[in-house]
């Protein structure tokens, strides 16, 4: 095994790091999941995940990736060989992401188009759904091929490509410290124009006023901290990668703590520019903000073009902007995604990163093309529920009640502290011990009594069955079956864990 690729400088990491935290989680997901979900009390239940489970899961996969010097299986493999296979579990989440994550980016490069003339014209919902989508009637009715989708689809694909073809410094770390600087000053740009429309407080005030009532409410904390666990890329895979290509003396900490504080705080941004666009719709209609606003991947597709189109002249530049940014996002986040899971067959094979790139994207490219149908977004929708809600979810249970019970958590906090000038203490590993366990198990074990009760949606049975429970039974049975296969040497593999620290 040769010798491990490295970041350029720190910025670069960060961007990178940053770029795969700032994705369509933060501008597609979490203004609608808080429409859904009260408001600002799921703010404040986002805030508190953040707290007791993103920062403290993201320095302990920074320490891990840091320390141990790989992917994600081969960064187990060498914590414990029997541990391999969850590493795999998390890459096999990657790659269903990915291939639905991207056909998002191909809608929004459409939309970038689409805003020049507003051609949704006065039915977005139509426009989106029929003419856009051309939705069929159930997701057994695929339809064929949308060709409108083909073409975005495609250039979403050969961006990630080259960016991970050309390797760490000069493709992914180049692409994200262009995107990302570029990616805050459109969302800047629209919430400081937002927030001066007539009814925008409206908007904010829906955003981060809290319904109290729903506070026990099981299914807006399942929301946060599944949302957390999307927002950070944090428990499938992404995090440990990036950070296995640190140089030796790297703030692990502190990097830890500046990515999830700009997601944050970007996270905050989006759902401001979305909200006082949508306050001032609502303004224009005489109605509430919660009567515009759709839950679903509708409110940046359907919602959000019909509050554009209430600017005037300002609507195509509006929509150009937002559209772009929801693209430029996924970029970076469907990067880090391809890159997780390319970095784990190049490391268990000991294959070439051209050959690994070509393989995996390739791959994933043809079955990307079953979302671009008909039927993309029944399967879309069931896919993404299943893998963020049991596949995230439970992963992350799984990984952290295996590092925090069953592994000395000292070993991480040795490792990062000498290092870093923030030091993690006590209030770290009761993080990962206690808190982050009982509440990640208690909302994903409800939401699968849940599901298991009333079909997800009002989808038939047997389409959750073959597009939701089977693609948790590909991820489970996947993960053992790679971590089955023998490494070409393991002594090598685990000595190379520690060697790094000598």
């Amino acid at each position: 095994m040769g010798q491990r690729e490295q970041w350029g400088t720190r910025f670069g990491f960060i961007m990178a790091a940053v770029g795969s935290a700032v994705g369509l989680g933060n501008i597609w997901r979490f203004p609608y999941m808080a429409a859904d979900n009260g408001g600002g009390i799921f703010f404040l239940c986002y805030l508190f995940a953040l707290l007791t489970a993103g920062i403290p899961i993201m320095i302990l996969e920074f320490g891990m990736g840091h320390k141990y010097r790989g992917s994600a299986p081969l960064t187990f493999f060498r914590i414990n060989p029997k541990w391999e296979w969850l590493g795999w579990w998390q890459v096999l989440v990657c790659f269903f992401i990915s291939v639905y994550y991207v056909v998002v980016i191909a809608w929004s490069l459409s939309y970038v188009m689409f805003s020049i003339n507003q051609a949704w014209g006065d039915a977005p919902k139509d426009f989106f759904f029929g003419n856009f989508l051309q939705l069929t009637s159930g997701p057994f009715e695929l339809g064929g091929i949308n060709t409108q989708i083909l073409l975005p689809l495609a250039l979403a694909w050969i961006v990630a490509f080259v960016s991970i073809y050309t390797g760490v410094k000069s493709g992914i770390e180049r692409v994200a410290k262009l995107l990302i600087p570029i990616l805050f000053f459109m969302v800047v740009f629209i919430v400081i124009r937002g927030v001066t429309l007539p009814g925008a407080a409206a908007g904010l005030n829906f955003l981060f006023e809290p319904d109290f009532s729903r506070i026990f409410d099981y299914k807006v904390w399942t929301a946060a901290y599944g949302q957390i666990f999307f927002d950070l890329s944090i428990c499938f895979a992404i995090m440990i990668t990036y950070s296995s290509y640190l140089p030796k003396k790297s703030d692990v900490v502190n990097n830890a703590f500046t990515t999830c504080l700009t997601n944050c705080s970007f996270s905050l941004l989006a759902g401001m520019a979305v909200f006082s666009i949508l306050g001032h719709m609502a303004f224009t209609q005489g109605v509430a903000v919660e009567d515009v606003a759709t839950a679903g991947v509708g409110l940046a597709f359907i919602t959000f073009p019909a509050a554009i189109s209430t600017l005037g002249s300002a609507a195509p530049l509006f929509g150009i902007l937002f559209f772009l940014a929801l693209a430029f996002a996924g970029i970076t986040s469907l990067i880090s995604i391809n890159e997780a899971a390319i970095a784990s067959i190049m490391d268990k094979f000991e294959m070439g990163r051209k050959k690994a790139t070509i393989m995996y994207t390739g791959t994933a490219a043809v079955c990307s093309l079953l979302f671009a149908t008909g039927a993309g977004l029944y399967i879309l929708d069931i896919v993404d529920h299943f893998t963020n809600n049991f596949g995230i979810v439970f992963g992350g249970l799984i990984q952290v009640l295996l590092m925090g019970w069953l592994f000395n958590l000292n070993t991480i906090k040795d490792h990062v502290n000498p290092i870093s000038d923030f030091k993690v203490g006590n209030w770290w590993i009761f993080s990962i011990k206690v808190i982050t366990p009982l509440v990640a198990g208690y909302t994903g074990i409800m939401t699968l009594i849940n599901d298991i009760k009333t079909p997800y949606a009002g989808y038939p049975q047997d389409a959750l069955f073959w597009m939701g429970w089977c693609v948790l039974i590909v991820i489970v049975v996947g993960g053992v079956l790679m971590a089955s296969r023998k490494w070409k040497d393991e002594q090598t593999l685990v000595k190379g864990g520690v060697s790094f620290d000598k």
